[in-house]
């Protein structure tokens, strides 16, 4: 924000020098970016500005910043103005269609004014800031926006079609050349918002005045526009359009419809002084009511306490009234009335920091002794960092991608029902999705990788994704694996890790895997559970999208949901002595059909309530040689204790043949010797 110290004290009855300005101003919260000496003997200052704080992107509004902070008098300036015209409904019209977009919209008329060059004041003000002057009506709008920060635009009256103003959507197909050298004609769309005439649009509202009804050297009636608009549609055309200015700038941050009519008033006698003519008695507007000044109340002793200092009541009404805020005080409450221009103001904690600002943070002493207080462990941060550190023991690296992704790559990650959130906006054109997986952001650095050499990767990331189920927005952590294998040991490996991860967050809870049809881009898919709750899937990434990233290894991956197990982290670990007594193992080896699950086994064999079994452990599977296509032989082992002494071979052999009968019986398995 480009500010001028002279004319900054031209609101303050006693005048600051500049670098006292810049430190006033740094203090309030907005720092000095850059200045610079002008031959005049002023200084060009260059302000950093919140996007909250629009009341201060003009020359009163941070002088009222220094005025609040050094007890010096704020001098506002005059805008009142005599109207001796005809009335304005004879000679003009406006009407808003938009009032949503438009909150109000107001026209004032003069009649038979002359254009001329600005007065040397004016060319001063203009140039020092850092802006061309053009003429004294386009040099006087420019004044008032940076004096008071409200944006207005003046057109010549008699180039209006009609005489008439409409505040509506452009239609399809509408141009507008805007104001300025070298401007490009700029193609509408019904997503703009166009100030109009009866025919034509003549201004893309808030954003550029149109070169067509621009004031000229041979203007003589002119209609000036003092409005304000929805800053989200603003911001929107600006970029839609690539097409910026002073105006929009603000309208961005805010323009109360309070505080237009001063502003417009302010104008009109400024080109009257400068150029003459007569204005029309009375105002077109349009637009909603408007609105009512929000009352905010505050605790002083809540003051005190947050800012740790003790501050008189007194003190406290001064500091909120010298930044314009209306107060009053009742049993240690301050009722404050918040100025139309100060659209950020809307707690206590706002007044609260209102107070600290002005009183001074640099007044506010430091504590040399601090309170040190160890927080407490656990929590999804922890369980985050537990998981990441798991998987870097186990040789993953840990990746951060982008979430958005191309459409294409998203839709193979989709289930039916399902269809990817896009973001409209030129930046993200060639990647618009937000991913719906992190997989094929992992798979693309995988290809990366494989065309740099790199082999045997696994690759590890955990972040959000999206999707769109119906109508309704899901936002889910997931953590991705991608691993390299062999198409024969991949699933173990991919299981043994999601074993091993969801065990850290689960304190060793129950984990199964269970096939999943009809998954896209698996064959073939597991659904992982813990303690009977689903949280995602593993396996092998299905051939098609093997070719479509162009991987030349066998890829195997994991998607897992840990959030609730995450939230709960650490899980409640139980501590156990160890066994003081040895324990019998016994090994079946069965040929079974390919298709039964091994938790069906441990479900068929825990379910004979063997005596003295402790564990059941898988040892291997075959395929192969001797064995059918359709067949799979799987050796697990049986682990028998006793707590208390050691047991023979005789006391376990009736529990074995139990566990062989129901296998046969229920699951038709061939016993192999």
């Amino acid at each position: 924000m480009l500010v001028t110290a002279n004319w900054i004290n031209e609101y303050l009855a006693t005048k600051i020098p500049a670098d006292q300005q810049a430190e006033l101003l740094t203090a309030a919260g907005f720092p000095l970016e850059g200045s610079e000496e002008l031959p005049d003997g002023d200084v060009r200052q260059d302000f950093e500005m919140a996007s909250n704080r629009g009341d201060c992107t003009c020359h009163l509004g941070l002088a009222r910043e220094i005025s609040a902070r050094t007890e010096n008098d704020l001098i506002v300036p005059d805008t009142s103005v005599n109207a001796t015209g005809s009335p304005v409904e004879e000679v003009a019209s406006v009407v808003n269609h938009e009032p949503d977009l438009c909150p109000l919209y107001t026209a004032r008329v003069i009649l038979g004014a002359t254009v001329t060059k600005s007065p040397e004041w004016l060319e001063t003000r203009i140039a020092n800031r850092g802006d061309t002057p053009r003429n004294a009506i386009v040099d006087a709008a420019n004044f008032v926006l940076f004096e008071l920060g409200q944006p207005t635009h003046v057109f010549d009256l008699d180039k209006l079609e009609g005489k008439r103003i409409e505040i509506r959507r452009a239609k399809k197909g509408e141009t507008l050349l805007p104001i300025g050298e070298g401007a490009s004609e700029i193609k509408l769309t019904p997503e703009d918002l166009v100030i109009a005439d009866a025919e034509k649009p003549v201004a893309l509202a808030g954003v550029k005045g149109g070169a067509e009804t621009a004031v000229t050297s041979e203007t003589t009636n002119m209609l000036i526009e003092s409005a304000t608009f929805d800053p989200i549609i603003i911001r929107e055309m600006s970029r839609r359009h690539n097409v910026a200015s002073d105006s929009s700038y603000r309208f961005e941050r805010g323009v109360s419809p309070l505080q237009i009519d001063s502003c417009a008033e302010r104008l009109a006698g400024l080109l009257l002084e400068i150029g003459g003519g007569e204005l029309c008695a009375g105002v077109l507007r349009d637009g909603k009511p408007l609105p009512e000044l929000v009352t905010t109340t505050m605790r002083t002793s809540m003051c005190l306490q947050r800012l740790g200092i003790e501050i008189p009541e007194k003190t406290i009404l001064n500091h909120l009234s010298r930044i314009g805020f209306e107060t009053s005080l009742d049993a240690g409450v301050i009722s404050c009335t918040i100025p139309c221009f100060r659209g950020d103001i809307h707690r206590e904690i706002d007044l609260i920091e209102e107070v600290g600002r002005i009183h001074g943070f640099d007044n506010i002493q430091i504590e040399e002794a601090i309170e040190v207080r160890v927080p407490a462990s656990g929590g999804e941060a922890d369980g985050r960092q537990a998981v990441l550190d798991t998987l870097a023991g186990m040789g993953f690296v840990e990746c951060i991608t982008h979430s958005f992704i191309s459409t294409d790559a998203a839709e193979q990650f989709l289930h039916e029902g399902q269809s990817p959130i896009l973001i409209d906006d030129d930046r993200t054109a060639a990647e618009p999705a937000l991913r719906p997986s992190i997989l094929p952001s992992l798979l693309t650095v995988r290809r990366h990788n494989a065309d740099n050499g790199v082999k045997n990767l696994r690759l590890a990331e955990l972040g959000s994704v999206f999707s769109l189920d119906g109508n309704k927005h899901t936002e889910t952590t997931e953590l991705a694996l991608v691993i390299d294998s062999t198409e024969e040991e991949g699933i173990g490996v991919i299981r043994g890790v999601v074993n091993q991860v969801c065990s850290v967050v689960s304190a060793g809870g129950e984990i199964t895997v269970v096939p999943e049809e009809n998954v896209k881009w698996l064959e073939p898919s597991g659904i992982v559970s813990v303690n009977g709750t689903t949280v995602g899937r593993i396996g092998r990434l299905s051939n098609v999208l093997q070719d479509k990233w162009d991987l030349p290894t066998t890829i195997h991956v994991a998607q897992l949901h840990l959030g609730e197990l995450l939230t709960q982290f650490p899980p409640d670990v139980q501590s156990k002595t160890l066994p003081k007594q040895p324990a019998i193992e016994r090994d079946i080896t069965i040929i079974i059909d390919e298709n039964v699950l091994w938790s069906d086994l441990c479900n068929a064999i825990n379910g004979l309530n063997l005596d003295y079994l402790e564990d059941i452990a898988f040892v291997t599977t075959f395929r192969g040689k001797n064995i059918k296509p359709d067949k799979k032989s799987l050796t697990l082992r049986l682990r028998f204790r006793d707590a208390k002494r050691t047991l023979t071979h005789d006391e376990v052999n009736e529990s074995v043949s139990k566990a062989t009968e129901i296998l046969t019986s229920t699951f038709e398995a061939e016993i192999r010797s």
